[in-house]
């Protein structure tokens, strides 16, 4: 009998933080020590279902992921801030979103507090042709904005558009890439306090970054 073993494809290589788990007979890719799985881990709720099955055999298969397609738009949303170059940075990284996904539309969205806000956006879309429209919340973790506000936002917005479907995805949540967005910055916040790199745009003119004593 083929023994089956999990194997989590955002581990890139071994690392000595890391804890070893152990399926059957054999190794499996490791889990860092600080995510607690439960007793079965193909049940757990907060980690990526992007699992990658393999019998002993060397058999398996990788599950396909839908993707945005023709007549989809993305509104990206995040809280809001009374700070402008907040608000500027979310129109900053849409662009970035953009240009590295070729996605035909994509608007930013400020839940509050700024302009545009998600009736704006949703409308916007709507008049580029979006034929669905997809709502991408830009937190972190999800609370009653994702549970409650953005969910009632979005409803009231698409009462001017029936006929016109929406989907609000999870927040970013314990996504395996953010280990290495976090792990970057720190790693060049490093070298600028090494004195070999210039302040990050986040940083740029703040002084922020150093070392304090």
């Amino acid at each position: 009998m083929s023994i089956l073993k999990i194997s989590i494809s955002f581990v890139p290589e071994l690392n000595p933080a890391t804890t070893r788990r152990e399926f059957g007979g054999g190794p499996c890719w490791v889990i860092p020590g600080f995510v607690k799985l439960p007793g079965d881990p193909f049940k757990t709720k907060y980690l990526s279902s992007r699992f990658c099955f393999a019998t002993a055999n060397g058999g398996g298969f990788r599950k396909e992921l839908k993707g945005v397609g023709r007549g989809d738009a993305v509104i990206i949303v995040d809280h809001g801030s009374r700070r402008n170059d907040s608000n500027l940075m979310l129109n900053e990284f849409v662009v970035m979103f953009r240009e590295k996904t070729k996605y035909p539309i994509v608007e930013p969205a400020h839940m509050e507090l700024a302009e545009p806000s998600i009736k704006d956006a949703f409308s916007s879309c709507v008049q580029q042709g979006a034929q669905r429209v997809i709502v991408s919340p830009f937190f972190l973790f999800p609370g009653r904005h994702w549970h409650q506000d953005i969910p009632s936002l979005t409803a009231e917005a698409a009462k001017d558009h029936p006929g016109v479907p929406y989907v609000i995805t999870a927040p970013l949540g314990l996504h395996e890439l953010l280990v290495d967005v976090v792990n970057d910055r720190i790693n060049y916040c490093l070298s600028h306090v090494a004195g070999e790199e210039d302040e990050c745009s986040v940083c740029a003119g703040t002084g922020k970054c150093r070392l304090y004593n």
